[in-house]
């Protein structure tokens, strides 16, 4: 986008659609947006205290007004996909409407500006959130304690692989595997290797779902851990988890549950009562808080209690007299995983989610979410390619295979959608469906919601018969035609370059 014009044009909802310079080109030398006051505590001798590592040269930061920056953000903002704007069907990552009244709660003084290090007398109010938070996501998912402080999934499992390692070590065990379904997120194989683990992946069956046959072959005394994510990331239940989890515990391995897609259960079934040992919970997936953009996430993980000496501290405790404050004494503990205590804003807001709705919502949640799925797949069926034609849980995945005789791909598919207004769902994945489209409307969606995005699916379905080339060249209604997405990830440009610069 550097140095396009900035003037408006008519974009396909009848708006204007400025196309933004950099926010560096719009500088101007000696613009201000603000007055600082002056310096209000004695000046220090910065070459003394620094030394060497004292920067002369400073950055060339955009100078700008007040007004300018606010437009500029603003502009940028409605280039966004927002669920707030419409259905973000992205599979495994449970696009939900973040309501309000969460973002109202967040924002109450006492906790937005709580500092880190504030003593515990200080700030009552948050450790009693926090230590009702841990009960509530303990009475969700079957365990017996919980961990707030994982900053994301991915962080979680991590913890999680780490609190695995630990009690092997502390029992004087060593083993060296994990076990990783065909069907897993990408994160399970990489959490098990960054704890040092050897990753031995088992093929699910021709139904999708893991079969105890090929875990038994699998398990021996040198696995650690079995890491399964139920319902899986095709959408299917694990019809055998209860039998999966004897096998892995007969031979004194764990199961490390994957709760992205915990939606799916919500009130209905719990993983512990399955025989999952340890797993962890996306916050800004099933409960509801906003996620995307680089963060923050929250990812707090739930244990049984042969793992709990080893979860991260400090942890909350409440004492005799009712006051709460943190525990630190916990020699087995995996330690510190994040700077202050996690990512508080969205503790705050799954707080907010979980009180507001109460069992009966958050079941209901997941009911609408299942069934919403399910009405997503029987719409769709005969047009599209259903690699695994069964009812499903809260997502649901198509294949491109139906469209291959007229060229037409699932990257062309995706394409197409946005010229539709809608943010493509997740795709070529998982990796055991070639060509996947991955679909989880979630509960948020009306009916009518519904059957606008399969009128749109199965309208593509028919241009990619009846005109090819339409979906080879989309999107056509965007500020930029289709970009060359494999050199963007090979040479991405990084750092802006003034162009005096760069000739």
């Amino acid at each position: 986008m550097s140095g396009a014009p900035q003037g408006g044009a008519a974009n396909a909802a009848g708006g204007l659609a400025y196309e933004e310079p950099l926010i560096f080109e719009q500088s101007r030398p000696g613009r201000r947006g603000a007055e600082l006051p002056r310096c209000d505590v004695p000046e220090v001798d910065a070459a003394a205290l620094l030394g060497e590592n004292l920067r002369e040269d400073l950055p060339a930061l955009p100078e700008l007004s007040e007004v300018e920056v606010v437009r500029h953000f603003t502009r940028l903002s409605t280039w966004n996909a927002a669920v707030d704007l419409g259905l973000y069907p992205l599979g495994s990552c449970t696009m939900k409407y973040n309501p309000k009244l969460n973002e109202r709660v967040a924002r109450l003084p006492g906790f937005a500006w709580a500092h880190p290090l504030s003593p515990a007398a200080e700030v009552q109010g948050l450790l009693e959130l926090c230590f009702e938070l841990e009960g509530f996501l303990a009475e969700i998912s079957g365990m017996d304690c919980v961990t707030l402080q994982p900053a994301a999934g991915a962080q979680g499992e991590l913890a999680g692989l780490m609190m695995i390692r630990a009690h092997f070590e502390q029992r004087g065990e060593p083993r060296s595997k994990v076990l990783v379904p065909d069907t897993a997120h990408g994160t399970n194989p990489a959490s098990a290797a960054l704890n040092g683990y050897q990753v031995q992946t088992v093929a699910s069956g021709a139904d999708g779902v893991l079969h105890p046959g090929a875990l038994k072959a699998a398990m021996d005394e040198t696995v650690a851990a079995l890491m399964i994510t139920n319902p899986n990331t095709l959408g299917l239940f694990e019809d055998h988890i209860a039998e999966l989890c004897e096998i892995v515990h007969a031979q004194g391995g764990l199961v490390y549950g994957d709760g992205a897609n915990l939606n799916a259960l919500l009130g209905v079934a719990r993983p512990g009562d399955m025989g999952l040992d340890v797993m962890h919970m996306n916050l800004h997936k099933t409960f509801s808080t906003p996620h995307g953009g680089g963060g923050p996430g929250a990812g707090p993980v739930a244990v049984k209690r042969v793992l709990a000496p080893y979860l991260p501290t400090p942890r909350v405790q409440r004492g005799p007299d009712g006051r709460f404050a943190w525990r630190d004494d916990a020699p087995h503990s995996i330690g510190r995983l994040h700077g202050g205590h996690g990512n508080v804003g969205m503790l705050l807001r799954a707080y907010a989610y979980i009180l507001s709705l109460g069992a009966a919502g958050l079941r209901r949640c997941a009911e609408a979410a299942v069934l919403n799925a399910n009405y997503l797949l029987a719409r769709l069926r005969g047009a599209w390619h259903l690699p695994y034609d069964r009812p499903v849980m809260h997502e649901c995945v198509l294949s491109d295979r139906a469209l291959q005789a007229s060229g037409v791909s699932t990257l062309d598919v995706a394409k197409r959608l946005i010229d539709h207004g809608y943010h493509p769902p997740t795709i070529y994945f998982p990796l055991t469906v070639p060509g996947a489209l991955m679909i989880e409307p979630t509960e948020s969606e009306s009916l009518e919601g519904l059957d606008r995005f399969a009128d749109t699916l199965l309208q593509i379905a028919e241009e990619a018969r009846r005109d090819p080339a339409l979906l080879h060249g989309a999107p056509h209604r965007t500020r930029h035609r289709r970009l060359d997405e494999t050199r963007a990830a090979r040479k991405p440009v990084l750092r802006w370059t003034p162009q005096e610069e760069s000739a």
